[in-house]
């Protein structure tokens, strides 16, 4: 338990639904939903369309979605792919020939076709009970008659002035400027967008006027998109087997690649192998053991995620006790390593912006949802008509022939957003999720055994300091005690600060023995967790 002396938040607690999300108002939404009869599914949809209205840096109706779904009383986790294809067009010998050999962030390039809207419409046709018709009405409200900014909103809104400036987004910046906390922001194109798609389904966006504006706004930028490449991805989302392992007594599920939730199921497997250290969460052996694991399972995904569709990922392989256990072996608490091994080797050799919510209701049902720009407003390449902000996936391409994450007509990019769900026994005990680009693995293993190794509630679990191993340096937030990092750099780690901190997060733990559904949410972001 908490000290109340100290500042913080205690969990939310509620015995008939609950929702968490990174807006308050997305959460009352879903609870509204909720409490209106509708299930797990529909409040989660109807949330993150209000998301993509009143987040709009981390999230959007022109970005991906990815979700994991536990129905009550059928001891299975669904998964759907919503993420999107590249332009049929898009062949790297383009690129070659044209000597470009990486992509800005800017770039229509990075623009895959948004798979979010095909995502919804086919989580709802599978698992819903309302339709878009009715779930889209709070996100169609807010947009055409506005939204008070929130403050962590409009912190990294004015953060991105100078992009959305330089890619000519000026609906996102009335007056000249970014809104600050409080000041109310329209959308009233998005507004018809919206209309259109509750009155007509995902076809009218993939087809017709508003897939024609956004694919003028990236032609007129050099981008390779065609109407064509629009109205293939219609039934563009798919349902996968996700992938799974059993960790502390319980089943952690991810999705499997092109997304990352395949980082995690590594790091814990690794992490598995010791008893929690006795340090506890902040001590030098947790945190620098998570970190060396981490920086050994990120080079694993930098060499072999991509679309399992068009290359071969060897999953089984890097989840193996016996490929884990040797990449266990290679860690040692007294100092970080000097030099890794190669990708897919167990030999030493002689951002950012996502939102993630999660909804339970009074059935059981159980919904981890989380839906992405990538970057701070994508792309920020905007179809002003239709008011889409078109996200940037696509950065997450190599354009290095022969790789296997290279890109590649209708592939899809290496993924960084990931739903999370834990399961015991076969019935769901918690879905969870946490954003943040790259530290999204990191930030779920981080949770998890702050949760179940170390006994925090899902609240502190949330709240607890971060750190991320990346680019060869520890970035560490500014709530790790000082003492802690002179210890890690004694033991080898170039830590840094950092101005944003990692990411953000929400969980909804689900106590069946005493009917109760627990729930937190990340003080990072703006957000709260609250049921009925």
């Amino acid at each position: 338990m908490r000290d109340f002396h100290l500042p913080g938040r205690s969990p939310a607690f509620a015995a008939n639904g609950m929702a968490a999300t990174s807006v308050p108002a997305a959460t009352l939404t879903a609870l509204d939903v909720l409490r209106a009869g509708g299930n797990a599914m529909d409040a989660a949809i109807a949330a993150v369309a209000v998301l993509a209205v009143i987040e709009p840096h981390s999230t959007g109706i022109g970005g991906d979605c990815f979700c994991l779904y536990a129905p009550a009383g059928e001891r299975r986790v669904v998964a759907l792919n919503g993420s999107g294809r590249a332009p049929a067009a898009a062949e790297i010998g383009w690129f070659e020939e044209r000597g470009i050999g990486a992509l800005d962030s800017t770039s229509p390039h990075t623009v895959t076709i948004p798979g979010a809207v095909a995502a919804w419409q086919a989580l709802l046709a599978a698992h819903g009970t309302r339709g878009l018709d009715e779930l889209l009405q709070p996100a169609i409200r807010f947009a055409e008659h506005g939204f008070p900014v929130t403050p962590r909103v409009a912190h990294d809104w004015a953060a991105n002035a100078e992009k959305l400036r330089a890619t000519g987004a000026a609906p996102f910046l009335p007056g000249g400027r970014a809104p600050a906390p409080g000041d109310r922001f329209v959308q009233p194109a998005l507004a018809a967008t919206l209309r259109a798609i509750a009155r007509k389904g995902a076809g009218a966006f993939y087809e017709g006027e508003i897939a024609a504006d956004m694919v003028a706004a990236l032609r007129a930028r050099g981008g390779l998109h065609t109407e064509a490449d629009f109205a293939a991805s219609r039934h563009g989302a798919e349902f996968v087997a996700p992938i799974r392992t059993g960790w502390r007594g319980y089943e952690v599920w991810e999705c499997p690649p092109n997304g990352s939730g395949l980082l995690v199921l590594m790091l814990l497997g690794i992490l598995g192998g010791w008893d929690p250290a006795p340090d506890g969460p902040l001590g030098v052996t947790r945190l620098h053991r998570h970190l060396e694991a981490a920086r050994l399972v990120y080079r694993d995904r930098d060499a072999f995620l991509a679309d399992p569709a068009q290359v071969e990922v060897p999953v089984a392989r890097l989840t193996s006790a016996e490929y884990l256990g040797a990449l266990r072996g290679l860690i040692r608490d007294d100092r970080a390593m000097a030099d890794l091994p190669r990708a897919g080797e167990a030999a030493l050799p002689a951002h950012r912006d996502t939102v993630y919510l999660c909804v339970v209701d009074r059935d059981g049902n159980a919904c981890s949802l989380i839906n992405s720009l990538y970057q701070s407003f994508g792309s920020a390449i905007l179809a002003e008509r239709s008011g889409v902000m078109l996200h940037n996936r696509g950065a997450g391409f190599r354009l290095e022939r022969g790789h296997p994450n290279c890109i590649a007509p209708g592939k899809r990019p290496m993924h960084t957003i990931i739903p999370g769900m834990l399961t015991r026994d076969g019935e769901a005990v918690m879905p969870f999720g946490v954003m943040g680009g790259h530290f999204q693995p990191m930030g779920q293993s981080l949770f998890l055994t702050n949760h179940i190794d170390y006994g925090l509630d899902v609240q502190e679990a949330l709240d607890l300091p971060r750190v991320l191993a990346l680019g060869g340096k520890v970035e560490a937030e500014r709530g790790v005690p000082q003492s802690v990092l002179d210890r890690l750099a004694r033991l080898g780690h170039q830590v840094v600060g950092i101005d944003l901190p990692h990411g953000g997060g929400q969980a909804i733990r689900i106590d069946r023995a005493r009917g109760v559904l627990i729930g937190g949410s990340d003080p990072r972001k703006d957000g709260v967790a609250l049921g009925y």
